[in-house]
């Protein structure tokens, strides 16, 4: 009779306990719930920390197709201790860096993806009235296409050896002898601002021109030819203090033989 009553007592004693913290349990899960959304409120808060025109964005933007987004910088240029100035010349096109890149567009007609080879970090030369102007974390920035590159390259200032021409552009460097009268004074750069030669000798070419399936074309002239180009067709540059010249292959007239000097005895 005992061992009864003992066994009906812890049996009440069990089902008051688990009566009385049950709704206690609900309304943990109930907090834990709440703790849970508000955390993730917070934590998606915290993410909308880009901006763009003004107007904040959940993540950073991605360039669709073959756009690019290019922040502008100030053309540089290095004296003989390695100090960066200003360029003042002020001659060639808008240099900037790319913070991000598209994959690449689709041929119109094939559907052929067409690589970019613009990656992030690459410094690049484009026109100067060329893209889009936008402002992108309170700065100014351009978006533009990759065909509207001239020409790229890795490191903090172009010089001859880490250039790139882009796709169907040719580098040519602009013939000295032009820069001459005939009676063999050497004229000013200055002076000659606005009458340019139009030939010199191809220094660097691109990957080539663009057809149909997708592929590039090679240029039609090598490094080291002599080539004739129409007038305000290119776009100066200065690289490593020589002038040079950035023409599309289509501008190229002609190929100029070299007429070789005899050998003296």
């Amino acid at each position: 009779m005992f061992l009864q009553q003992s066994v009906l007592l812890s049996l009440c004693l069990w089902m008051t306990s688990t009566s009385a913290f049950a709704p206690l349990s609900h309304a943990n899960v109930a907090k834990r719930s709440i703790i849970s959304s508000s955390s993730t409120a917070t934590s998606t808060t915290t993410k909308l920390n880009e901006n763009l025109d003004g107007e904040d964005i959940r993540g950073p933007i991605t360039p669709l197709g073959n756009f690019v987004l290019v922040r502008t910088k100030d053309a540089l240029s290095a004296t003989a201790g390695g100090i960066l100035l200003p360029d003042q010349s002020k001659e060639r096109p808008t240099e900037g860096e790319v913070m991000a890149a598209g994959p690449g567009k689709l041929h119109p007609y094939t559907g052929v993806r067409i690589h970019n080879p613009l990656k992030t970090g690459f410094s690049v030369l484009y026109g100067k009235f060329t893209g889009t102007d936008i402002i992108y974390n309170e700065e100014p920035m351009t978006m533009i296409r990759d065909d509207d590159v001239m020409l790229y390259y890795e490191g903090v200032q172009m010089t001859r050896d880490n250039v790139v021409p882009c796709r169907d552009f040719v580098l040519v460097e602009l013939s000295e002898s032009a820069m001459e009268t005939k009676s063999g004074i050497v004229v000013a750069a200055s002076v000659t601002k606005d009458d340019l030669p139009c030939e010199g000798n191809v220094f660097k070419v691109g990957e080539g021109r663009m057809c149909s399936t997708g592929e590039f074309t090679p240029s039609p002239v090598q490094i080291g030819e002599k080539v004739k180009f129409k007038d305000y067709a290119g776009n100066d540059v200065k690289i490593d203090g020589k002038e040079y010249s950035l023409v599309r292959m289509v501008e190229l007239l002609c190929s100029i033989p070299v007429v070789e000097e005899p050998v003296s005895a």
